[in-house]
């Protein structure tokens, strides 16, 4: 008996360290770990927020230990590039990544870039190897800092309702701009898209944020032509805001099923606008006509008291 329980003891340590080191693995290779700092940073869209606040909001009532922030700004490109009729020249996120990464220590950065880098004209080789360029020096600085990176792609543009607008411009059109777009924009995006799709090993994760708008886009207009989530195919409805929060929610917790609760997103929404605020004012921008926002310190101790009434919400919602 003592001949055979050896080896059948050391088979099972064997195998309860295999299952240790599995874990362990496992944990160590999750995108979003318990207690992360994750950091949401891109254009107007993300500055809006609906689809962060809403992913907060899921991690909540999921019982995720996982800290969301917004840092978002309007007009913001990664690539450096402004329209000429732009009102002023449109700030790039490398002005202030380096404030962001240093202030606010991330573990993980959520980029997506891409709606306002091809400044709404044709396609440009140039214009495109700049953004290219851009994306590439983030996910550089990002990783130095220590950060793992998680790039989306661009959304795409709905040209619908501009076209009713008629406020689409031609291909050889002498003038394009936000208010006056490329009337095949989206075909820009998408190229921009089936790049960032292809970065690989370079990034941590990618999110494909075009697939399911498109998906949605096309099923809904079965039925009525005139669908969609955006007044001028830029800006996107809480609709949208809920597409891209649940995509988001599918690629970096794919084993958990994440539920919407009312009461719990519109204090998460509360929530992500105070610290999108105060986080914005402490880590700076040149973007003019930006809300300034609560001295941090006070902006937390508020975002404290909304954490407290998001959980009890969550529990009720159980």
């Amino acid at each position: 008996m003592h001949i055979r329980a050896v080896p059948t003891f050391g088979f099972l340590v064997f195998c309860l360290t295999l299952g240790f080191d599995a874990k362990m693995g496992s944990a160590q290779n999750s995108l979003i770990q318990d207690g992360d700092r994750v950091v949401f940073i891109g254009d107007s869209n993300t500055y809006a927020g609906q689809f962060v606040a809403d992913l907060d909001a899921m991690l909540t009532v999921a019982g995720k230990n996982v800290e969301i922030i917004n840092v978002g700004l309007p007009s913001e490109t990664c690539c450096g590039l402004s329209e000429p009729d732009h009102p002023f020249p449109r700030p790039t996120v490398q002005e202030r990544l380096d404030r962001v990464l240093a202030k606010m220590k991330p573990d993980v950065v959520v980029a997506c870039y891409g709606m306002n880098d091809g400044i709404y004209h044709p396609f440009s080789e140039q214009r495109f190897k700049k953004y290219q360029s851009g994306i590439l020096e983030l996910v550089t600085k990002v990783k130095k800092s220590g950060a793992r990176v998680i790039i989306m792609t661009p959304p795409p543009f709905d040209s619908l309702p501009m076209a009713k607008k008629k406020k689409l411009a031609q291909k050889n059109s002498k003038q394009f701009a936000w208010f006056l777009i490329y009337e095949d924009y989206d075909s820009v995006l998408e190229k921009y898209s089936n790049w960032v799709m292809k970065l690989g090993m370079k990034v941590d994760a990618v999110i494909d944020q075009r697939t399911p708008v498109l998906k949605h886009l096309s099923t809904q207009r079965k039925e009525n032509p005139d669908f969609t989530m955006s007044g001028d195919g830029v800006h996107f409805n809480a609709d949208c805001h809920r597409i891209l929060a649940q995509s988001i929610g599918k690629k970096l917790f794919p084993n958990d099923q994440l539920e919407i609760a009312a009461p719990v997103t519109l204090l998460a929404q509360r929530k992500m606008l105070i610290l999108r605020d105060a986080w914005l004012t402490e880590t700076g921008h040149k973007r003019p006509g930006v809300k300034k926002g609560l001295p941090l310190a006070e902006a937390e101790q508020k975002v404290k008291e909304i954490d407290a009434r998001m959980k009890l919400a969550a529990a009720r919602n159980q």
